[in-house]
């Protein structure tokens, strides 16, 4: 009797012993979940757009002045720029024509020209992705995405406009955008720089921008894309350069991770092609806005992108950390389009 109780014992004793086990792998599994949530949620206030609304107001200016921007020969009134979804095409030698959904859409009201967020020549900017270079195919699949609320259903509000476009386009008119935008070479304006510390930097319509004291501060877990001159920026500039600090190195991490994968994550090489530059409608990443990548990798990993052709990626999302992702788009972005 007495071998059986303690056979018992030992027994209750080991199934006590699991479960204390199973309960603290639980724990630690919550406690890894709402690590990763909180870091998911400090990515997000750098890497989701904001237009505060005191940076909203523009300030005055005589309508008849002319704005001009450095290297090139055209020139427009203050009135004209100030027009509700008017393109100033400041360097059309940059593309050919365009048609008329992209650089005027489709007056009164819905749809606006497509150039007005990303640009006549289709590279885009920190706010809004580059359509330059993608397949045809892959930019109407994402606008069908938006269409059908699959995209831009939540965060950033930059995409809840897009959805709205998405809606009013006609198929015809998506259909030449999109021949437009894919045969449209792309063309990186974006310098990473590798650095500890960073400018402090506040939200002005869409952008963070460099306060005007100087300070600085670390980095941490971020990257901090900004214009390196925004009044040209904000007038829609094309050759303005883009400076992306990312933090000391992200490039030969970002680089080992495309190549190898990290984890349970596979190569991103595996579908985005060697150097990430794109394989069929898999679409290219190199040279792009380090800033958009993370926002995209955020959005898959938290399920605000659920059209069937972004499973895959909704998959990978979920196998990085915050840091892993800051170290794929700093690579990306630093490689030759």
């Amino acid at each position: 009797m007495r071998t059986g109780k303690m056979k018992r014992a030992v027994v209750s004793a080991a199934i006590l012993s699991g479960l204390l086990l199973i309960a603290g792998a639980d724990a630690q599994a919550e406690d890894t979940n709402a690590t990763s949530n909180a870091e998911i949620t400090a990515a997000e206030a750098w890497a989701f757009p904001l237009d505060p609304p005191s940076a909203s107001h523009a300030p005055k200016h005589d309508p008849r002045q002319l704005v001009h921007v450095p290297g090139s020969v055209r020139a427009y009134t203050w009135a004209q720029i100030d027009t509700d979804h008017f393109v100033p095409d400041w360097f059309p030698q940059d593309h050919p024509p365009a048609p008329q959904i992209v650089m005027v859409g489709r007056k009164p009201g819905w749809p606006w020209p497509c150039a007005e967020c990303h640009l006549p020549n289709g590279q885009g900017d920190i706010i809004s992705p580059s359509p330059a270079g993608l397949p045809k195919a892959y930019i109407i699949e994402q606008v069908m995405a938006f269409r059908r609320g699959e995209r831009g259903a939540s965060l950033p509000s930059t995409s809840q406009e897009m959805a709205k476009e998405a809606r009013a386009v006609t198929d015809q008119d998506l259909q030449l955008a999109a021949d437009y935008f894919s045969k449209l070479p792309y063309r990186s304006r974006t310098r990473v720089v590798e650095t500890a510390t960073v400018p402090k930097t506040h939200w002005q319509h869409y952008v963070l921008v460099p306060d005007k004291d100087g300070a600085r501060e670390p980095i941490a877990h971020r990257i901090v894309e900004t214009p390196a001159d925004y009044e040209d920026h904000q007038l829609g500039d094309e050759h303005v350069e883009n400076i992306a600090y990312v933090p000391p190195g992200s490039i030969a991490r970002g680089a080992q991770i495309a190549a190898k994968g990290e984890g349970a994550a596979q190569a991103c090489e595996s579908c985005h092609g060697a150097k990430l530059q794109g394989i069929g409608v898999v679409p290219p990443l190199a040279g792009r806005s380090p800033t958009y990548i993370v926002r995209e990798l955020i959005l898959f990993r938290t399920g605000k992108r659920t059209n069937p052709q972004a499973a895959p990626m909704v998959q990978e999302a979920s196998r990085l950390a915050v840091d892993d992702m800051i170290a794929v788009a700093a690579y990306a972005a630093s490689r030759k389009p």
